[in-house]
């Protein structure tokens, strides 16, 4: 459970850092995936969560 809160909390970090630093392009880059299709917000966000799940796996074992 400890686990869970680091990353969580890094996550929260990271995107903060993001929102701070380049708050311009965060708006921007949100507007962008309003326009795109459900099928391509999808596979990114498979491809992501694959990529993730994979360094997870590679970092435990």
């Amino acid at each position: 459970m400890y686990d869970l809160f680091v990353a969580l909390s890094l996550v929260a970090v990271l995107e903060g850092l993001f929102l701070f630093a380049a708050p311009g392009l965060w708006k921007r880059l949100a507007t962008q995936l309003l326009d795109l299709p459900l099928v391509q917000l999808r596979l990114s966000g498979v491809f992501v969560l694959s990529i993730g799940l994979l360094v997870l796996w590679w970092l435990r074992h």
